[in-house]
């Protein structure tokens, strides 16, 4: 029998011997315009639930229960419908930027919870950031999707951004070098990455309404740069539009975002699909470029289309465009003729991948008695905190990037597991503090008689939601002063979704910040207490040591915006490129963590640094150091390169390079790290607006190499020519 629907004399788009964009194009000249119309929207019943508020829901101010229905929902219709007739898939949707979330399917099958993204930045590494993607792709795989939505490549603007937790960090060239990782292990599994949003929705207060206004070249220099990179490093195959507007055209309809930088300027030819609900028109939206409408056809239905290409609105060239697009990146993965047949996920074998890559991710913040890593002798330990952090494996990141995890290690029985496999006899119990403080106390009395004191405190951000402070909620920072206060010698453990306030950091000789680990909580954090594993992680985004030292404070224009007439909030990003660390070089603010910061349980000497030449005419600039474990344990340490660019409007110093060292105790290891002119991230560039381009000025520039931000002892002043 013939197996006509991979048979390529009946649907000739199935010749495998054409390229996938031969293929698309052939399969788009056999359709019909109502086949068109049907593949250029998502399935999905319109709810209730929008159809009511008119917009997103903020989803902070849902109940557990309110979530849980509203993610029922959105699991099961998360795709577009497929064709029998032309042998067109179902095309299955899920999100994932921390593991494969809302996928397509009756029900969506849980999956690997796993940490933040924020802590895969952390990381700072590549190898660590390409593990993760391997997880999320082979998951999707598993569950048969065809779509991963995600990486998240927006910035950490504010500490306090709701969306943080699936963003990677506040510098632009760490955050694309991770995300092209994550982007091309996920793509490695025929999955389709889906780069998000695009762009500047770095803030979730009225995302729906609000309007950014940002001068072009700081638009190119920060917020678009990880883009770019994921179009021509990573080749990533689609991106999501945004919900917010830029300069006053919503990013789903802003022809200058979707056709100019994409096409034109990047030369990337993947899809464009919307966020859920983010279109705001037909013909418009498919004109500047929008090519997949979700989660429905609010928009993209046949009588609105049908309607602007007889008034020629619309042109059936531009329908076509859209559909090859997406159809070629279909091809492109090899997702026709495939059965829906979804397997098992290896819970045990990808949980203990998220364990070791957890690890890789905590930031040793505080160790000023070298408390840490603890002995492992008997004793009684006492985990203190509230239950979200305490008591439960925190998972985090609430919204449409929510897991429903296959598992999870509660903290007490983690700790349990590990100090057992230590051969430990040492108990281990829990004390809850309630939300109100009101056993406080009691709290106080049970730290004061522990042994070892583990106190659990955090903060977990929201998607549609920010917080009103970079606080930890619920007076976390009284309770943690105040079981300091009861047991000086107290480890505080952070599970942050995002940088937060320290008041009480003077308080505490020891704490480590282990972000929201999600399924393996309890063991993570238990392997680096107990020295199984080592922290290695360097912050991502710096910490405030004042509210009044963050770029947005008692500035509305930048945050939270203010109407100017038109109805909605517009937010000025008026700080220019002074965002994160560079604000606080620029301004002369020392920050309480710098960005780059984290120490390790041995200590590391960085030597014999050096620059290739002190000329550069075009060609590559190496860096190279000498790193020495000059400590007694294993370790990792993270030689940063910054670079001074002697142009006006330029904050004092700009990440350009990194280089992770594992060595054993005694050991040494060189680095190399290269700088590449010619490099996607524009190292030695900055945009002009009067050419419309990358322009490397002629002059000094200056090097500076170190192991934060803040401690770059290593100088070079190095000539750049205009070739350069």
């Amino acid at each position: 029998m013939t197996d006509t629907v991979n048979d390529a004399a009946v649907r000739p788009w199935m010749n495998e011997d054409l390229t996938p964009r031969e293929r698309a194009i052939a399969l788009v000249d056999a359709m019909t315009v109502e086949q068109k119309i049907a593949q250029l929207h998502g399935a999905m019943a319109t709810i209730d639930l929008f159809a009511m508020a008119g917009e997103m829901p903020d989803f902070s101010q849902m109940t557990e229960e309110e979530m849980e229905a509203l993610a029922a929902q959105l699991r099961i219709d998360r795709h577009v419908k497929g064709d029998e007739d032309l042998g067109i898939p179902r095309l299955r949707v899920t999100n994932g930027p921390v593991g494969v979330g809302m996928g397509d399917g009756t029900p969506s099958p849980p999956a690997t919870a796993l940490p933040m993204t924020i802590g895969v930045a952390a990381s700072f590494d590549p190898e660590i950031a390409s593990r993760y993607g391997d997880i999320i792709g082979k998951e999707s795989a598993h569950l048969g999707q065809h779509v991963l939505e995600g990486p998240g490549l927006c910035l950490h603007r504010l500490p306090n951004g709701g969306r943080n937790f699936e963003y990677f960090s506040e510098d632009p060239y760490l955050t694309g070098v991770m995300g092209t990782q994550v982007i091309r292990a996920i793509q490695s599994h025929d999955v389709i990455a889906m780069a998000k949003h695009y762009v500047v929705n770095d803030q979730e207060i009225e995302r729906m309404r609000a309007n950014i206004e940002v001068d072009e070249h700081v638009l190119r220099e920060l917020y678009l740069l990880p883009f770019e990179m994921a179009c021509k490093d990573g080749e990533v195959a689609s991106i999501m539009s945004a919900y917010n507007r830029v300069r006053g055209t919503y990013a789903s309809e802003n022809r200058y975002l979707l056709h100019t930088v994409l096409r034109e300027d990047w030369g990337w030819d993947g899809y464009v699909q919307s966020d859920f609900w983010a279109a705001h028109s037909a013909a418009p939206s498919l004109s500047a470029g929008l090519d997949l409408e979700m989660p429905d056809s609010k928009w993209f239905n046949e009588a609105n289309l049908k309607a602007a290409l007889s008034d020629f609105t619309l042109e059936m060239a531009t329908v076509d465009r859209a559909l090859v697009r997406r159809f070629t990146q279909m091809f492109r993965f090899d997702q026709f003729g495939k059965p829906y047949a979804p397997t098992e996920i290896p819970a045990e074998a990808h949980g203990a991948v998220s364990r070791r890559i957890g690890a890789d991710m905590a930031v040793l913040l505080k160790n000023d008695a070298d408390v840490l890593p603890l002995q492992v002798e008997a004793g009684r330990v006492l985990i203190v905190g509230m239950d979200k952090f305490a008591a439960k494996a925190c998972q985090g990141g609430g919204g449409s990037s929510r897991v429903d995890p296959l598992y999870t290690v509660d903290p007490v029985p983690g700790t349990r597991d590990v100090l057992a496999g230590l051969g430990s006899s040492s108990t281990v119990d829990l004390f809850v503090v309630e939300r109100d403080l009101s056993n406080l106390e009691d709290a106080k009395a049970a730290a004061a008689a522990a042994d070892t004191v583990l106190i659990m405190a955090g903060s977990i951000a929201t998607e549609g939601a920010d917080a009103p402070t970079p606080e930890m909620p619920f007076g976390q920072e009284a309770m943690v002063a105040a079981l300091l206060g009861a047991n000086p010698g107290a480890v505080v453990v952070l599970k942050n979704s995002s940088p937060v306030m320290l008041p009480w950091i003077d308080q505490a000789a020891t704490v480590i910040e282990a972000w929201n680990q999600g399924a393996e909580d309890g063991h993570t954090v238990a392997d680096l207490l107990w020295g199984v594993t080592s922290p290695s992680g360097k912050l991502p985004t710096t910490y405030a040591a004042r509210l009044e030292d963050l770029m947005h404070h008692q500035d509305p224009v930048r945050y939270p915006g203010t109407d100017e007439g038109d109805g909605f909030p517009t937010m000025r990003y008026t700080e220019g490129l002074r965002v994160g660390y560079r604000w606080f070089q620029a301004e002369g603010i020392a920050p309480l963590f710098p960005f780059g910061f984290g120490l390790g349980y041995t200590s590391f000497d960085v030597t014999d640094v050096a620059v290739s030449s002190a000329t550069v005419d075009g060609s590559p600039l190496t860096v190279t150091a000498t790193v020495t474990n000059t400590g007694a344990r294993e370790g990792a340490e993270v030689v940063q390169v910054y670079l001074g660019i002697p142009a006006d409007g330029q904050p004092p110093k700009r990440l350009v390079g990194f280089a992770k060292a594992r060595l054993a105790a005694g050991a040494s290891a060189t680095v190399e790290i290269v700088i590449d002119p010619a490099a996607t991230h524009h190292p030695f560039s900055v945009w002009d607006d009067a050419t419309g381009g990358w322009v490397t000025a002629p002059g000094t520039y200056t090097v500076h190499v170190g192991t934060s931000s803040a401690d770059t002892p290593h100088r070079f002043e190095i000539t750049v020519g205009p070739e350069a």
